[in-house]
C-alpha cells in the first residue's frame, strides 16, 4: 500500500479549508440574520388586519367563485 506523503496542514483539507468553511457559514448566518430583521421591520410597519375575513363569513357559500373576496389579501 502506498504511503500518503502529501500531508499539508495549510491545504484545503487542513486549516485553510476549516477557515473557509467557518467564514462561509458565518457569512450565511449574518445574511440570514439581516434578512430576518428586515422582514420583521417590514411586518411591524405593516401589520396583518384580519377584518376582511372575520367580519362577514356568514355570506360565504361552500362552492362559489365569489369566495375570492373573502380570501387572504396582502397587506397594503
Amino acid at each position: 500500500m502506498a504511503e500518503n506523503t502529501n500531508r499539508s496542514v495549510f491545504g484545503l483539507n487542513g486549516v485553510t479549508g476549516m477557515l473557509i468553511a467557518t467564514v462561509l457559514l458565518l457569512s450565511i448566518l449574518a445574511f440570514l440574520t439581516v434578512w430576518g430583521l428586515g422582514v420583521q421591520q417590514k411586518s411591524a410597519q405593516n401589520p396583518y388586519d384580519p377584518t376582511p375575513i372575520v367580519s362577514s363569513l356568514d355570506n360565504v357559500k361552500m362552492i362559489s367563485k365569489e369566495n375570492a373576496q373573502f380570501a387572504f389579501k396582502d397587506a397594503k
